[in-house]
């Protein structure tokens, strides 16, 4: 592991200052970048007013939340409505202790020299997802809390999402401790040094890639928030600070999962080939490292805006479908096959690289097979789900008999809105009266 021997508590908490200084602008940085993306691919400029670029549009828009007024449902339990977010926060930062953000490094104008990490133990990882699993009581007791329907539906959704996807995520990384033979966080990066686990490993980082974005929410996984559907979801009660922390948190929890990917499966702060082999590794060394985790880490982030401005949101059932059917089976089955590889080519003496590369080829095509399958299956499926719900003996389908409002099923239709009934009915009224006066009224023009 890193070696940390040489330091102080003074050097511990200036490092402890630093990571959270840089989560707190990243996100600020992450915010701008997201809207700017989305924004070039809708073909709209996107901010371009606050500051150069418009880059203080962020620092704005965190300045508006802070002095919005702070509401508190009256019906919330306001204990635990205030201390929710602050769980989702504390736990988000918690995450880049144990990541190596570079090698060992001299401080400048010091004789100072120490590892571009808080600190780091043999079980580093499974201290990543304790601190994601203890995160997402905040989302849970914030919906809860809240006194409301709507943030309780989204609280129910993310604790059936965690439990689902971060089985699939877990056994993804078991992958990666087979092969590493450590769970420290340093250590893997240092079995990378010559290969990334992601080319060995890549049916396990598609598993982890795909799990990552269930895990913090973003589309097409955004179904604790599902603004289509439930309004905001847990977070519909909150204004002002507490929203604002459960923005961060998300973002924050971005940060974290694409730093977790870059350290186990993109060599973390290794320089790519061949820019590793310049001179005995030069660009390999000290600072560079740095330079080189934050360009992975900030192609993840591309890679989440990525999606979210082309990809829609999966349906309740099919998200559930997915990770349950799809997922945690293909994650169980490629670690039987890769602990299959490791147990030849420990005790049998045996160069098994090659077959575990087409292994891994043949695997990541049955993923990608066995997703197309389940979505033409899934649409097939439907017009024949449908007819069978379809009964003409059936009363109309009414979405308020349980006293809070469900969605129809397949085949179900609601009723004609009243509202729309009269939208429809005032141009003939307004056509009648353009006939009668000869004339339209001045306010309408």
């Amino acid at each position: 592991m890193a070696d940390f021997s040489t330091d102080t508590l003074i050097t511990s908490i200036i490092k402890a200052v630093l990571i959270v200084v840089f989560l707190l602008l990243s996100v600020l940085i992450a915010i701008w970048f997201e809207r700017k993306v989305i924004g070039r691919m809708q073909e709209r400029p996107g901010p371009n007013v606050h500051g150069p670029f418009g880059l203080l549009q962020s620092l704005f828009d965190a300045m508006k939340l802070l002095i919005k007024e702070d509401i508190t449902v009256k019906a919330a339990d306001k204990v635990v409505y205030i201390l929710a977010p602050m769980i989702s926060v504390f736990c988000a930062l918690l995450v880049f202790a144990v990541i190596p953000l570079g090698p060992e490094v001299r401080i400048p104008f010091t004789d100072i020299i120490t590892p571009l990490q808080l600190t780091d133990f043999p079980v580093a990882t499974l201290y990543i997802l304790a601190c994601a699993s203890v995160g997402v009581y905040g989302i849970v007791l914030g919906g809860w809390s809240s006194g409301s329907t709507y943030p309780l539906l989204g609280s129910v959704r993310s604790t059936a999402q965690v439990i689902s996807y971060e089985l699939a995520m877990g056994l993804s990384l078991v992958s990666v401790f087979i092969m590493a033979g450590s769970m420290s966080t340093s250590q893997i990066v240092d079995s990378q040094d010559t290969m990334w686990w992601l080319f060995p490993l890549f049916p396990a980082f598609i598993i982890y890639v795909i799990s990552m974005m269930g895990e913090v929410n973003r589309l097409p996984f955004d179904l604790p928030e599902a603004g289509g559907e439930l309004v905001s979801g847990y977070m519909t009660e909150y204004s002002s600070m507490k929203f604002a922390w459960f923005f961060l948190a998300e973002y924050i929890n971005m940060l974290n999962v694409s730093a977790v990917a870059t350290t186990l499966f993109l060599g973390g702060y290794h320089a790519p080939w061949p820019i590793s082999q310049i001179n005995d590794g030069m660009f390999d060394q000290g600072w560079w490292g740095l330079l080189w985790f934050l360009i992975k880490l900030w192609g993840f982030m591309f890679f989440f805006v990525w999606v979210r401005g082309t990809v829609v949101r999966f349906r309740y059932d099919q998200f559930m479908i997915f990770g349950w059917k799809v997922l945690i089976p293909f994650a169980l089955g490629w670690i039987f096959i890769l602990a299959a590889f490791r147990g030849v080519q420990e005790f049998g003496n045996i160069d098994a690289r090659p077959i575990l590369f087409a292994i891994a080829a043949i695997a990541a095509v049955l993923l990608v097979v066995t997703l197309i399958i389940d979505q033409r299956t899934s649409a097939r499926s439907q017009p024949e789900r449908a007819s069978a719900n379809t009964n003409e003996n059936e009363p109309p389908f009414d979405a308020f008999a349980n006293g809070y409002p469900v969605p129809p099923l397949p085949g179900q239709t609601l009723p004609p809105s009243p509202r729309a009934a009269r939208r429809a009915a005032q141009p003939a009224t307004r056509t009648a009266q353009v006939e009668s006066t000869g004339q339209e009224d001045n306010d309408d023009n």
